[in-house]
């Protein structure tokens, strides 16, 4: 499965658009999380523990944009757009959300 960001993929011709597909992950931030997360907002510095938890959400979110877009017939998806939101209380959980055009190339 090709995926890009881009309308088109250079060297590919789109045979045939199959509608936009998206996904939807939210994942939560455990208690231990937000108090070490906390500490390193306090004292400076990055935070690899949410460094990791939105990296695992955009690898989840991607992962079933695929799947959703290989059920549908394609081969690649063109035009992807990622969004990132804290939701819950507190913001206590990341939503990412991932949606493109799938499509069927040569």
């Amino acid at each position: 499965m090709i995926t890009t960001t881009t309308p088109n993929i250079e060297g590919k011709t789109i045979e045939q658009y199959l509608g936009i597909v998206s996904s939807e992950v939210i994942i939560g931030a455990n208690v231990i999380k937000d108090i070490l997360g906390g500490l390193r907002d306090f004292f400076g510095g990055r935070s690899g523990t949410y460094e990791r938890v939105i990296d695992e959400a955009r690898q989840n979110a991607m992962t079933e944009l695929i799947q959703r877009a290989q059920a549908m017939g394609a081969n690649a998806i063109v035009g992807i757009d990622l969004d990132f939101e804290t939701v819950g209380g507190g913001g206590s959980m990341m939503m990412v959300i991932a949606t493109g055009t799938a499509v069927r190339v040569n």
